[in-house]
């Protein structure tokens, strides 16, 4: 039975792979900034059932404050540019919890983010310059067009699954460290 599931998962990258390539007006879509519109990012994986696909580009740990401790690790999908950002997690239906993505920001300033076209609940994790979390906007509502804002300066911004920062004890303070 398993053998079937992955047969029918292969056919479906390779249909939505095949139909992306031949689409001029395909979007591939995942989070958005709030001062942003969303556009097409070619680099990013097709549409799979779940919306589209997660694409590894890297890895993060956490590490308590203490500096001792790792606290979790997790695969990370890289949003760099101005499309990426803008696209963030939009139209992702699922993502597991050994799996985020980390938006990177030319500066550091306050950020504001919000869940308009993103179907999971997330944390959005601030993180500043010198890999320290500053802000955390816990279980974030899907498809809200509400601002959530980081409240201080930020140059990193990670979203993961909603109630992650809870369930793994990641909180204010704690550090990130990323390859």
């Amino acid at each position: 039975m398993q053998l079937h599931l992955k047969c029918i998962l292969i056919a479906s990258l390779y249909a939505a792979g095949c139909h992306q390539q031949g689409s001029n007006n395909s979007s591939n879509n995942t989070a958005t900034t709030e001062n942003s519109a969303a556009t097409t990012t070619p680099d990013v994986a097709g549409e799979t059932s779940n919306g589209i696909a997660f694409k590894k580009q890297g890895a993060l740990a956490f590490i308590a404050k203490s500096g001792a401790d790792t606290l979790r690790k997790i695969d990370i999908q890289l949003a760099q540019t101005d499309e990426q950002r803008a696209d963030g997690l939009m139209y992702r239906k699922s993502m597991t919890d050994n799996q985020g993505m980390l938006f990177i920001f030319p500066d550091m300033e306050e950020r504001a983010f919000w869940m308009k076209n993103t179907y999971i609940s997330l944390d959005i994790i601030y993180i500043a310059d010198n890999m320290e979390i500053v802000s955390i906007q816990k279980y974030a509502t899907p498809l809200s067009e509400e601002s959530l804002p980081s409240y201080k300066k930020a140059k990193y911004v990670l979203e993961v699954n909603g109630g992650f920062c809870d369930k793994y004890h990641i909180g204010y303070g704690d550090k990130i460290s990323y390859q």
